[in-house]
């Protein structure tokens, strides 16, 4: 017969190592690229679909966040200027935390949605909804 000890360990060898994360909402980091007088992120719609959020909205933030202008072409964003990368990262990760966790369970399962005026997060883990800020 197995001691505890020898079954604990057994079991800790069975269970896959993703199920011990911490974070479940992993945004990759912005690849930012300077030519010129503009700043390209080039991985954008891989953290806007990491987030599950639209491309459009995500942009319009960091458009106002960073009073620059740009664009998104494809894949990538583009903004007139330079921007440090430092500062892009710190600029989505502000927009992660008002847009993306819920204000009462701190998880990312939400969605935005809309009703008349008003811009809404419902949380689909605890069902909390929260008004939003509009961009």
């Amino acid at each position: 017969m197995k001691g505890y000890k020898e079954m604990l360990k057994e079991a800790e060898k069975k269970i896959s190592k993703d199920v011990t994360k911490t974070h479940r909402l992993e945004i990759p980091p912005p690849k930012v690229v300077i030519q010129g007088n503009r700043t390209f992120i080039t991985n954008f719609t891989d953290i806007t679909n990491s987030i599950r959020r639209k491309p459009k909205h995500l942009a319009k933030f960091l458009f106002r966040e960073l009073a620059k202008p740009g664009h998104v072409d494809g894949n990538r964003l583009i903004l007139q200027g330079k921007v440090i990368r430092s500062l892009v990262e710190k600029k989505i990760k502000d927009y992660v935390k008002e847009f993306v966790y819920c204000k009462e369970c701190n998880r990312p399962d939400t969605q935005l949605k809309k009703e008349d005026r008003l811009v809404f997060m419902k949380c689909e883990a605890c069902g909390a909804k929260h008004a939003v800020r509009r961009i």
